[in-house]
């Protein structure tokens, strides 16, 4: 690079030009070598495809890299929530795997129970209740978690079975949050 540099100034001592596009086709690689632009205008064109193609291909690099570098969550839900009986209480348990490859660190857990009410203005309203959970954190989340929530006289789905949860368009909301140990995200 040395050499050619010095070939350079050689060639055309004080030419501001051919300095400038020289060190754009060093900078940008391209390599021209023998091949060449001869003009002003040759070197202005081939200048500005240098830039342009250097900007493109750095936003697509980074938004290439963005689209894939996002975690997803990859869980499989039970094909049903259960009821029955944990530790002498009635109590909803939800079972979720995880899917992916690695380990969810300190993973969260939250559950919620929607149901569609009537106002004292009588229009219908959706309610969110969060319902606590007996362990709504663990320290690692590697192949399946069981999320349990007691039924007790506090819980909202005390006294309600299965047909009084549909009156009530009842859905039950399940969102977990963890750091991903290989991505390093959240």
């Amino acid at each position: 690079l040395a050499f050619a540099a010095a070939l350079v100034l050689w060639r055309a001592p004080g030419d501001f030009w051919h300095y400038f596009y020289f060190s754009v086709e060093t900078l940008a690689t391209v390599g021209y070598g023998d091949m060449h632009p001869q003009t002003h205008f040759g070197h202005v064109v081939a200048t500005t495809e240098m830039f342009v193609g250097l900007f493109t291909t750095a936003v697509l690099t980074g938004l290439i890299f963005y689209r894939f570098s996002r975690p997803r969550a990859r869980f499989l839900f039970a094909a049903r929530a259960v009821v029955t009986s944990h530790e002498g209480r009635r109590s909803l348990m939800l079972r979720v795997a995880n899917e992916r490859l690695n380990a969810i660190a300190n993973p969260s857990a939250r559950v919620w129970l929607a149901t569609t009410v009537m106002t004292a203005e009588g229009q219908p309203f959706r309610r969110f209740t969060e319902l606590p959970l007996l362990r709504a954190q663990s320290p690692l989340f590697v192949l399946s978690w069981t999320i349990i929530h007691g039924i007790d006289e506090a819980s909202p789905l005390f006294g309600v079975d299965a047909d009084g949860l549909s009156a009530l368009q009842g859905s039950i909301l399940v969102t977990i949050e963890g750091h991903d140990e290989t991505s390093a995200q959240t």
